[in-house]
């Protein structure tokens, strides 16, 4: 069994204004390429507001040798260099382990030593502690709401609400509250 942990990179980059659409088009691009790569555990991107100039990328790969390998490919290279009149790079973050999708900015320790990175179980339980709760209460509340929306609005609607407020809120203080729990040293170590 390998001891290796996913790794996320974060990459903040400034769209320079009025290329928005294209800069759409080429990160639905990168994420395509990178689907077919090994080791490839998915990506995303998120603006701080409707008008930012500024967003957010992250991908997630299995392990460090197969981000290494994306991050050298011929393919990502064209990608990148496809881009460089649309947006410029501000910061780059790598990241494993939990932490590292709900770690504060400006933590300084951006790699979570491999000793305190918690099994995916425990992963999972910090989710979904504070997430069934959330979850219940919202779809008691919007229920009035939405009764008589098709079923993929109402989803949809849950998912904008309960996406911001897990990230933001609840999975930092669950995280911060399970930390010698989810941190604590496994058997045999």
């Amino acid at each position: 069994m390998s001891l290796e942990h996913p790794i996320t990179v974060s990459v903040a980059r400034t769209i320079i204004p009025g290329y928005t659409r294209q800069a759409n088009a080429w990160a639905h691009a990168g994420q395509e390429l990178a689907r077919e790569w090994p080791g490839y555990l998915g990506s995303g991107w998120v603006r701080t507001a409707a008008d930012s100039d500024e967003w957010h990328m992250l991908y997630r790969f299995a392990d460090a040798e197969t981000l290494q390998a994306w991050e050298e490919s011929e393919e990502r290279r064209w990608w990148i260099e496809s881009a460089t009149e649309l947006m410029e790079v501000t910061r780059v973050e790598r990241r494993s382990g939990i932490e590292g999708w709900f770690s504060q900015p400006g933590d300084v320790n951006l790699v979570v030593p491999e000793t305190v990175v918690p099994p995916r179980w425990k992963q999972a339980v910090s989710i979904f502690l504070p997430f069934f709760p959330l979850s219940l209460l919202a779809n008691f509340l919007l229920h009035p709401l939405v009764l008589g929306w098709p079923l993929v609005f109402q989803v949809l609607l849950n998912i904008c609400i309960l996406t911001p407020l897990m990230v933001y809120i609840f999975l930092p203080v669950t995280t911060r509250l399970l930390k010698p729990w989810l941190e604590a040293k496994r058997k045999g170590q």
